[in-house]
């Protein structure tokens, strides 16, 4: 044992011995992990329009009394859909929301950036699957192993693997993401702002990116 502490002992500090002290570049690391939502349905749009909502929600409170315009300057699918849901996620309030602006009005600023990394990036999966169709074969396993047994120990463990797997988007990682971000504002100031950033499936980037539309050639015949 003391020969085996030893030896673990020895291998750390030339681990150690081995670690560069200094380097011309700081060394990259991976951040910890996080998650983070893909849109793949228009009903998303309005899931992240009421969240978003919600987060402007104490200052619309404190500015109850002014009256709501709801603007964009994207012309993307997206933008338009995510403006109706904040028009009716402020009605359904009780909010005031007009159609034509004024000087007393506060603007609802929606603002999108559709970005676009290197394809094929790494897609690191939930690491507790197997353990969980351990567990629920464990569970039944004080059951008499029929036919019958066996088929409950498949259902649940298919089961089981669903329930973990369905929390994770299937595919490869999204190479397209989208920031979305909203702003309360009137001419002078900003008085809340709300950033948020989805994956995005890349064969519906034009539903997010308004200049990446679809182009078309037409042949030109003289007659």
């Amino acid at each position: 044992m003391q020969f085996r502490a030893a030896l673990a002992l020895a291998g750390a500090l030339l681990m150690a011995g081995c670690a560069v002290p200094h380097t011309p570049a700081p060394v990259a690391t991976n951040f910890p992990s996080t998650q983070q939502a893909r849109l793949q349905a228009a009903a998303h749009w309005g899931v992240i329009a009421r969240h978003m909502a919600g987060q402007l929600a104490p200052s619309l409170k404190v500015n109850a009394r002014r009256p709501l315009y709801v603007t964009s300057q994207q012309s993307s699918p997206f933008a338009q859909g995510v403006s109706s849901h904040l028009v009716t996620a402020l009605v359904n309030e009780g909010y005031i929301v007009v159609k034509v602006p004024d000087a007393n009005t506060l603007r609802i600023e929606l603002d999108t950036q559709v970005v676009a990394f290197s394809p094929d990036r790494p897609q690191y999966r939930f690491a507790g699957e197997r353990t969980a169709l351990v567990a629920s074969a464990w569970v039944l396993t004080g059951i008499e192993q029929t036919a019958e047994w066996l088929l409950s120990a498949a259902i649940a463990g298919r089961d089981a693997y669903a329930w973990f797997h369905s929390q994770f988007a299937t595919g490869a990682t999204p190479k397209t993401e989208i920031v979305v971000n909203l702003s309360l504002a009137d001419d002078q100031r900003y008085y809340a702002r709300s950033t948020s950033v989805y994956y995005t499936t890349d064969s519906d980037r034009a539903l997010y990116d308004a200049a990446h539309q679809p182009t078309r050639t037409f042949a030109v015949r003289n007659h």
